[in-house]
């Protein structure tokens, strides 16, 4: 068994979104990069890239936490001990037959797998809640003219924070499928409810099988200060 890198607290195996996606696995850590060791990632059995090597510790931090936790969903998914490389565009590279992905943000990281019979791809995203003043500041960049119509000004952070969230999950699940890269304009969040679901639909043709108007459903939970989104598709 390998050894618990210092900068990461122990796993958790749970499932912290409202909607269980039947034949998948999460696993969560909390990390700080203030602990990380010398000899971490060899004590994870992990092993880093030159750059990463010559980053900054909380680049390191995150990179390991993250696929610390890759590789314990892996584990509870099918039994394997695998942890994902990365393609030249920082993507992980996931086993055959699986899909995952990977977050990470300030301090907490997570992954979820499951098996290309449960589902084609998976997006994960984690963020901090900006606060409403910060928000105001971003919403052009990260909402469409429609979704700024839609916006309730006495839930600001939070719409702002969850439609950024949603988009960067929609983008982390569809990148591997279509390889077309997207971003915030051309993805609309349709409708939120307080009980974490959510629909969003695609304002661009990515693919035959992805054409503009495709609708996405997709689930988000609030913990700390922080939001954790996952569409599945």
């Amino acid at each position: 068994m390998n050894n618990h890198p210092a900068c990461c607290a122990p796993l958790q195996h749970h499932w912290p979104l409202p909607r269980p996606l039947p034949g998948a696995a999460l696993a969560s850590c909390a990390f700080d990069p203030a602990r990380l060791a010398v000899d971490d990632f060899q004590r994870a059995g992990i092993v880093p890239s030159a750059s990463l090597q010559r980053s900054v510790a909380k680049r390191q931090a995150e990179y390991l936490a993250g696929r610390v936790c890759a590789r314990a969903a892996l584990q509870c998914l099918d039994g394997r001990d695998y942890v994902p490389g990365s393609h030249e565009d920082r993507a992980p590279i996931w086993p055959a037959g699986i899909c995952g992905s990977i977050t990470h943000g300030k301090g907490w990281a997570a992954a979820v797998v499951a098996s290309e019979g449960t589902c084609r791809g998976l997006g994960l995203d984690q963020e901090a809640l900006l606060d409403d003043e910060r928000a105001a500041r971003l919403m052009g960049e990260i909402l469409t003219p429609a979704e700024c119509e839609r916006l309730d000004p006495g839930q600001m952070g939070l719409t702002v924070t969850l439609t950024f969230s949603l988009k960067e999950s929609l983008f982390k699940a569809l990148y591997p499928l279509t390889r077309q890269r997207f971003y915030f304009e051309h993805a609309e969040v349709l409708a939120w409810s307080a009980d974490g679901l959510a629909r969003l639909r695609l304002l661009t043709d990515l693919s035959a099988q992805w054409p503009q108007g495709t609708e996405v459903n997709g689930q988000f939970c609030l913990q700390d200060g922080h939001l954790l989104s996952l569409i599945s598709v």
